[in-house]
């Protein structure tokens, strides 16, 4: 299987014989389920090829998850971290497995109350930033002062380590962050890619797991709602083998319920939430180019990456808009 020896896999965890998958959707991290028969684990790994200096770091992932699952959020609990790149050719750790649903498929979301469904997720979000980092051991996972100004930074250098071609509006867009930055509340820990489908959902609706922890990091909160209003305006459902944003299907709450429900929920100041929405589409933009770079040099696993770099000068210009809108 690309990406994972399950003979040596095996040998290390020394057990029967393993039998995996690769799941679908995943754009960064490489996700497996994993079982002997009677065991069943997750195991992520980092991607093949290009993997920039910052990112996708498997302790920072198995660090947080064993954080919060303590805490009482719903995240998967790690099982193992393994750094010895002889097992499997990069870094990995196991997690246990979580029953659930993700919904990528907007046919599936006909089914639930998808207004309560995306007011419960942005309970879940709002309930993450209000634990104390301090509390639950993650007190040194980041640095919330300053962290806007270097997030812009860093999405910038993350774009130049990324550049392959040329995207019209994507400097601009960042100068125009950068030139008014906003200081931020109290920090908290931020997931850095909160969204529906990276969410385990119960049979009540309920959430399960909040998966995808590659991102995650102290830092300024309103930098995930953000993010999240972002992805609801995006294609990321399938209809009848079409794209289909979230935000257009029946129920949907708007972004500014959202947004309000946030606020209400975690008593945080949103007025300045339009720059943080700019910043969003810029950071998913730099992301998304990072894919389509590895996609050009034949470095991804599984399919639809053909498709995302297309995806790239949409959200440029969604974060120029943010910004002019407000």
């Amino acid at each position: 299987m690309k990406g994972l020896d399950l003979e040596k896999l095996q040998a290390y965890l020394d057990s029967p014989p393993l039998t995996g998958t690769m799941f679908a959707g995943g754009r960064s991290n490489l996700t497996y389920a994993v079982t002997d028969g009677t065991n069943r684990w997750v195991l992520r790994r980092p991607p093949l090829g290009h993997v920039l200096p910052t990112a996708h770091d498997m302790a920072r992932e198995h660090k947080v998850l064993a954080a919060l699952s303590a805490a009482g959020f719903p995240a998967p609990e790690p099982v193992l971290l393994c750094d010895d790149v002889s097992v499997i050719g990069a870094p990995f750790y196991l997690m246990e497995h979580v029953d659930g649903k993700i919904y990528r498929d907007a046919s599936d979301l006909e089914e639930v109350d998808l207004h309560g469904l995306t007011l419960t997720l942005v309970d879940t979000l709002a309930d993450l930033h209000s634990l104390d980092p301090e509390k639950i051991g993650l007190g040194d996972f980041g640095k919330p002062e300053g962290f806007n100004a270097r997030q812009v930074r860093r999405w910038k250098q993350q774009l130049d380590a990324s550049r392959s071609r040329d995207l019209s509006g994507i400097e601009e867009l960042h100068a125009r962050l950068a030139t008014d930055i906003p200081a931020g509340g109290p920090g908290a820990v931020v997931h850095g890619d909160f969204r529906l489908d990276n969410v385990l959902i119960g049979e009540n609706q309920q959430v399960n797991a909040v998966l995808d922890w590659e991102m995650s990091t102290l830092g300024d909160p309103l930098s995930d709602l953000a993010l999240m209003l972002v992805y609801a305006g995006r294609p990321l459902l399938v209809k009848d083998g079409r794209p289909f944003a979230p935000i257009d299907l029946p129920g949907h709450p708007t972004l500014d319920e959202m947004a309000a429900r946030y606020a209400e929920r975690s008593g945080r100041d949103v007025s300045d939430l339009h720059w943080y929405v700019a910043f969003a589409a810029f950071k998913l933009a730099v992301i998304l180019e990072g894919v389509h770079y590895r996609y050009t040099k034949g470095q991804t696993v599984g399919a639809g990456f053909d498709t995302v770099g297309a995806m790239v000068p949409a959200l440029v210009e969604q974060g120029h808009r943010a910004l002019e809108g407000h």
